[in-house]
């Protein structure tokens, strides 16, 4: 017995199964993550390393050009840049299409270790970073709030960071700009020179008085008491008073004798504004399993806790990006696409089969198919973005192809007389191959494309693996649900003149018989004219290649999006201090501010360079602009 005689003789098991899948694909649907894109790993490695207080040239000539000696020989490397600036070295690594990232980094690293040795004392451990999309901030925040700088980054550090992290899905939190707490000692030479003491005495003064260690335990009969040794340091006050030599006639030095302590803050090497006002940048990633979506909607929610908890200090958050607004917006935008292309298909149908009922019976593959595929897609770990939500709107006409050849052959059966039972039978079996072939089509043509490796795989896999999942259920449906509902509902109804629908459907049977004659005629010319018929697909031909090669038609990876954002990157000189980079920031700020249309500008960078970015929408609805500096 086929699928489709226990589908038209066993009609409850058929109708059971497709309400299970139902039911479990809405459950699936629920279950997705929100994405832009889909997850995709960049075959890229980049190799930093910090060199505190060495210039640029000491950078490239002790630090940069050592790592790229020992990583000439890593394999399957495609290009190397580097950027050597005042404190970092930069290293970036592009590997073949294909290449194993995780493999390269691990290769690398070896690589790095082996050469530690010979890196300056004062530079750090070189940080090795392959790029995700999972590493973008989802979003930026600027806090601001009525006490002292210091001690708004101090309870940023201490109190809100850890409550951000702890947000379900919430990877890692960063702090960006703002002034950090420092304690401060200034040696006054002259004084160290009199008491004849050296900088390496104070030094080791400062670690032996600040110390924590372990000194045993005490034991009763009933209790048990573990001892150590605390001598770390409480207070400024304190950390003066740490005697650092023995002066002449037993008398002690002092730490405040020949240094000024005081409680003071890290000299600021970045910046961060928002509406031209100082605060502190915080910036957000997901995990990489998160939904984008959820967790910015967790860490507003969050915002309004901390902002009510710190009401007395004015502690205010502004959200200088928000990658779930767009997000939201692609994903709806799409559809409502998806809506509108059922909407087409469902009156295409109606005109072309000239009967509602029919009409309706194909429909219902779109909806059975769909919801379907939610249950393979959340198996296979995909997300509504993009590029899963375009591939939907696509396969909507591909969908309803196979139910049309079986229904139209079914309707066929039942013109030559036999009962609907028998013609739904006669009918799929007569189409079958047809069908598959149909399906079989689409498979060959995208499957392939989930199986393509590097950075285009991974765009085009979840978009190729949901149309292959649509147009196979779609099969399983025109051989199940189809002749089922022809069986049972299928009619054959002659057009009429005195029903509206009638009237239409012969109004469109005329339209299409004058295109036909339209064509047949345009069909006998050409027949007769083939030297000019061959002339004009040649020029065509030519004319759409040198659209290409004369650079009319430009090519890109990926086109462009208006997400109602700007970036302005300004370079400037390498001398130039943070306090000059700032000056040019407002004035670029201020630039910016005279556009009616820009509502929130968000700013951060260092010394050297400065980057604006800006984000503009129509009708002056919303615009933001983000100011980002880099050395």
């Amino acid at each position: 017995m086929s699928i489709s005689e226990i589908s038209i003789k066993r009609p409850t098991l058929v109708v059971v199964v497709f309400t299970v899948l139902a039911l479990l694909g809405i459950i699936s649907y629920r279950s997705l993550k929100y994405d832009l894109i889909p997850r995709m790993n960049v075959p890229m490695i980049n190799i930093i390393t910090a060199y505190p207080g060495a210039s640029a040239s000491d950078v490239e000539s002790s630090v940069t050009k050592k790592l790229e000696d020992a990583l000439a020989s890593l394999e399957n490397v495609d290009n190397m840049k580097s950027t050597s600036i005042e404190g970092v070295s930069t290293i970036t690594i592009e590997l073949r299409t294909g290449a194993d990232v995780d493999k390269g980094i691990e290769n690398a690293q070896r690589k790095v270790n082996a050469i530690l040795s010979t890196l300056p004392v004062n530079a750090k451990t070189p940080s090795l970073q392959k790029f995700s999309s999972d590493d973008m901030p989802v979003m930026k925040l600027g806090v601001t709030a009525n006490m002292d700088p210091k001690e708004l980054y101090q309870m940023i550090n201490d109190q809100i960071k850890p409550q951000f992290s702890k947000v379900e899905g919430v990877g890692q939190v960063s702090i960006v700009g703002g002034n950090e707490r420092e304690i401060k000692i200034e040696i006054n030479k002259k004084k160290l020179d009199s008491y004849g003491i050296s900088v390496a005495e104070i030094y080791g003064a400062l670690n032996n008085a600040s110390i924590e260690l372990p000194t045993g335990k005490i034991e009763s009969d009933t209790r048990q008491y573990t001892v150590r040794l605390s001598g770390k340091i409480q207070s400024v006050g304190a950390l003066g008073n740490i005697v650092v030599a023995n002066g002449m006639a037993g008398s002690l030095v002092r730490l405040s004798d020949v240094a000024q302590v005081y409680d003071g803050m890290v000299e600021n090497s970045t910046l961060n504004r928002i509406n031209n006002t100082n605060s502190v940048g915080i910036l957000i990633q997901k995990q990489s399993d998160a939904n984008t979506v959820d967790v910015c909607k967790l860490v507003k929610q969050q915002i309004g806790d901390i902002e009510s908890m710190y009401a007395g200090k004015g502690v205010k958050f502004d959200i200088a990006s928000d990658s779930s607004v767009y997000t939201l917006e692609s994903a709806n935008a799409v559809i409502s696409d998806l809506i509108v292309a059922i909407f087409l298909v469902t009156m295409v149908m109606f005109f072309f089969l000239h009967s509602t009922r029919n009409s309706l019976i194909v429909m219902v593959s779109i909806p059975s198919s769909i919801i379907s595929v939610f249950v393979a897609m959340y198996l296979f770990d995909f997300s509504l973005n993009l590029m899963t939500l375009l591939a939907l709107s696509l396969v909507i006409g591909i969908l309803v192809d196979d139910s049309i050849v079986v229904l139209e052959n079914i309707h066929r059966h039942l013109l030559m007389g036999k009962d609907k039972r028998q013609a739904a039978l006669d009918g799929r079996k007569e189409i079958g191959f047809t069908a598959v072939a149909i399906t079989m089509v689409d498979v060959v043509v995208f499957l392939p494309i989930a199986l393509v490796n590097g950075m285009i795989g991974s765009m085009l896999r979840e978009f190729s693996l949901v149309i292959v999942f649509s147009t196979l259920m779609s099969l399983l449906v025109s051989f199940t649900i189809t002749p089922l509902l022809a069986s049972r509902f299928g009619k054959i109804e002659k057009l009429s003149e005195n029903t509206l629908m009638g009237r239409l459907a012969i109004a469109f049977e005329r339209l299409v018989n004058a295109v036909l004659i339209f064509y047949e005629r345009v069909l006998s010319w050409a027949l007769s004219h083939r030297k000019v018929v061959y002339a004009i697909v040649t020029l065509i031909f030519i004319g759409s290649v040198s659209l290409l090669g004369f650079g009319f038609i430009g090519m890109e990876f990926i086109p462009e999006s208006d997400r109602g954002e700007l970036m302005i990157k300004l370079e400037t000189e390498p001398q130039n201090t943070l306090y000059q980079t700032n000056l040019i920031t407002q004035k670029v700020e201020d630039l910016l501010y005279r556009d009616p249309e820009v509502v929130k500008v968000f700013s951060n960078g260092i010394p050297s360079a400065t980057s604006i970015f800006s984000s503009w929408r129509l009708m002056a609805i919303f615009a933001r602009a983000e100011v980002c500096a880099v050395d």
